[in-house]
């Protein structure tokens, strides 16, 4: 273990990305994909989903760290072949660690694992599609399937999985954001009318006060940090909220100036907020109590009452319940002093334009739909919203999620959308409300679904509860997955098990009708294209839409007009009818190769809201801090800065100096002191539920870190396990991965030791 970084990217990022690029595949491809990605009409990253700066004000290398070891992992010149599983019976497999099961390579053949059977065999693509259809065609009810999503998937991929679902005859579409940022969506729609953000990349460049709450940008979406570098230069403020101080919150040096290179670099953050976890509502009910007594003592000179009486709710119901919110309960639920927040109110006074962005520190809590409420709340009483330079922004940290639903992967979407599928297909979607991802999980486990098709990702790894995920998945008759690479979901299986191996979007994709592009959207509501540029790593590969396409006509067999087959072969024809669904992508086909592609609109920022009250909407919102007993933490999990979502590219942390381990869990050197722990040693994480339930995560080792006290902090998914799934956000159902009560037991079977 080394200190803790204070600066994040510079030349050391650029080394580490080429030495791992390089591991994986060959100098002419590391060219090609680099200086290719986030280019107009080259390949979009497949890691976040940070906004591209505009054409013409693009970088040549304009990609992060992160964003090139992801290019290049899928990139990789290794290979799974037919031999690899005859080699690995899958009971073998399930034993690997996430790491080495993702460094084995791409996969590149369809594969099988029979019932009664412990090895994956080669099935060709037509038995394949066959045997899924006949499982499918031999459900009681459509409703005992599921159709999960990653947001790897891309726009014309996601619409025409929704369309097989809904043909099929269930809205069951759990995806991603049910478990990152459905509490941001739910809370948005319900004050502003609109799932997304509100704010464009040219908005933070010129913005006077950023706020960074519960986010990591510079392991998650480090591209961000350019962003707030520009927005430094033109005078912004910059304040961080988190539980740890991390890298990229406190200087960064970009690598692509000469200042980053040889110079101290920028500081990002103007103030740290060392806010306990789950403490940022009652951070922001503190600040708008602050704002109120301002305006009480300069009246009509801090709040916005034009903009409040035109386009607001519920306003003098908020003032009255705000008011009333006592720093008895503020200042111990967020750990800081009255002080600091009377600094940050300063800040927000002398700022005419306040954006926040926020990540899954907030909305991986119970209250963390009430926390974005109250965000909401901030925003409005100065008109934050609707104008340049200020709003809304959740932070999106996998590439196409935000897409996904843009594309119908939801399983509430309104009658509006169905209403225009039914018009433009001639068929009657199911009106009934589908499943999200927790509920699947209980649907598998009390056998109701059945056959469980995933389209990219590693839903085993990302779901909560993971023994409860895991022995409810292999309750299934069919499990599918369509994958580029092998990973722990494909050793955990029904009773029938099928690998269906996948195009990356590193890669060319050739149809019938000619070469395809497809398009991704960003967290700016940007929807532009992807061409890969890489030849396939099989010729046995599909695309994901050739995949869905025969799959749908296999299992339909004629059931609906839906024209599969030409969807297959020409992917322009898909564009065609989501012109026709999806509101703002008229002309699709045409407006989407331009440069730079689409701005969907915002009906937040024409002035317009689609709420019950047909205003933005003031809340009140009341909570419940969790708490942990005296000998206990409130534990959350995070990413390690080698990782990309549920897979470790290495088994090293630079950023917070932690070397060749993952099972580490970083606690306040004051906590430990506190519960008689010392450095180095191992220690059981034990959860504490309502539950007779006990769930343990086994032989971590102590780190003393600078985490909030009382706060611990542990490397996802291997801490997943200590996520009950019922212990869910109110109103979103989303699992509360940032705010697990655990207790840190000594390990009875393992040797005290240290990561290096």
């Amino acid at each position: 273990m080394t200190a803790p970084k204070t600066w994040a990217a510079g030349v050391p990022a650029v080394r580490h990305a080429l030495e791992y690029s390089l591991e994986e595949t060959s100098v002419r491809r590391t060219g090609v994909t680099l200086l290719t990605m986030n280019q107009v009409d080259g390949i979009d990253c497949p890691g976040c989903a940070w906004a591209d700066p505009a054409p013409g004000h693009r970088h040549r290398n304009e990609y992060c760290e992160n964003g090139a070891k992801h290019i290049n992992d899928e990139a990789t010149t290794r290979r799974i072949s037919a031999d690899f599983f005859r080699r690995h019976p899958v009971s073998e497999l399930g034993r690997q660690s996430d790491l080495w099961l993702n460094q084995q390579g791409r996969l590149t053949e369809p594969m099988v694992k029979r019932a009664e059977s412990d090895h994956y065999e080669p099935i060709s693509w037509r038995d394949a599609f066959d045997l899924i259809a006949a499982e499918l065609n031999s459900l009681e009810s459509p409703d005992e399937a599921c159709f999960y999503t990653s947001g790897r998937a891309s726009n014309e991929a996601a619409f025409v999985l929704q369309l097989f679902a809904r043909a099929f005859g269930t809205n069951n579409l759990p995806d991603c954001s049910n478990m990152c940022h459905e509490s941001s969506g739910t809370a948005l729609h319900e004050t502003l009318g609109t799932g997304k953000g509100t704010v464009s990349l040219d908005d933070l460049h010129h913005a006077d006060l950023i706020f960074l709450v519960g986010q990591n940008p510079g392991t998650n979406h480090p591209r961000q940090l350019s962003a707030l570098e520009e927005a430094k230069r033109n005078g912004a403020r910059i304040i961080a909220v988190n539980t740890l101080p991390e890298a990229g919150l406190l200087r960064f040096k970009n690598p692509q100036q000469a200042r980053g290179v040889v110079g101290h670099g920028t500081q990002i953050a103007d103030r740290f907020l060392h806010i306990r976890s789950g403490g940022d509502l009652a951070l922001f009910q503190g600040l708008n109590r602050l704002l109120l007594e301002a305006e009480d003592a300069r009246p009509g000179s801090v709040l916005d009452h034009d903009f409040i009486r035109s386009s607001t709710s519920g306003f003098e119901e908020f003032s009255q319940h705000a008011r009333g919110i006592g720093w008895d309960q503020i200042l111990p639920a967020t750990g800081l002093t009255r002080e600091e927040i009377e600094g940050v109110r300063d800040d927000v006074l002398r700022s005419e334009r306040v954006i926040v962005c926020w990540a899954m520190g907030v909305t991986q809590h119970r209250h963390g739909v009430p926390t974005v409420r109250e965000i909401v709340n901030f925003l409005l009483l100065r008109g934050n919203l609707g104008r340049p330079g200020a709003g809304a922004c959740p932070v999106r940290g996998h590439s196409n999620v935000q897409g996904d639903r843009t594309m119908g992967i939801w399983e509430q979407m309104p009658d509006s959308f169905l209403d225009a599928l039914q018009q433009v297909f001639g068929f009657d979607p199911p009106r009934a409300h589908g499943l999200d991802s927790v509920n699947s999980i209980k649907a598998m486990q009390e056998g109701r679904i059945k056959v469980f098709l995933a389209l990219a990702g590693n839903f085993v790894r990302a779901a909560p509860d993971s023994t409860v995920t895991e022995e409810a998945m292999r309750r299934c008759r069919l499990t599918a997955h369509i994958s580029t690479k092998l990973n722990r979901s494909h050793t955990v299986c029904g009773g029938t098990a099928l690998i269906l191996p996948t195009l990356g979007r590193t890669e060319r994709d050739v149809q019938p009708c000619g070469e395809q592009f497809v398009t991704v959207e960003n967290s700016m509501s940007e929807v532009h294209t992807s061409r890969g540029r890489l030849e396939p790593a099989s010729t046995l590969l599909l695309s994901e839409i050739a995949i869905l396409c025969r799959l749908a006509r296999h299992t339909l067999d004629g059931k609906t007009d839906i024209p599969w087959k030409q969807f297959e072969t020409d992917y322009g024809t898909i564009r065609h009818r989501i012109a026709h669904v999806v509101p703002g992508l008229h002309d699709f086909n045409r407006r989407v190769v331009r440069p730079g592609g689409i701005r969907l609109p915002n009906p937040v920022n024409e002035g317009v809201f689609a709420t019950a009250t047909g205003k933005a909407m003031f809340t009140c919102n009341a909570w419940a801090m969790p708490q942990a007993p005296d000998g206990h933490l409130l534990l959350q999990t995070l990413r390690s800065h080698d990782q990309w979502n549920t897979i470790p590219y290495t088994n090293n942390d630079r950023y917070r100096g932690i070397h060749g381990s993952r099972r580490v869990v970083l606690v306040n050197p004051a906590d430990l002191t506190e519960l008689g722990l010392r450095e180095g040693q191992s220690v059981d994480l034990v959860s504490v539920w309502t539950d007779d339930v006990e769930r343990r995560a086994e032989g971590f080792v102590v780190v003393p870190y600078p985490t909030s006290l009382g706060c611990a902090a542990a490397y996802y998914p291997e801490t997943q396990v200590l996520v009950p799934l019922e212990s869910v956000a109110e109103a979103s159902n989303q699992p509360t991965s940032k705010g697990i009560v655990v207790r840190l037991e000594p390990s009875a079977t393992r040797l005290d030791a240290s990561p290096q």
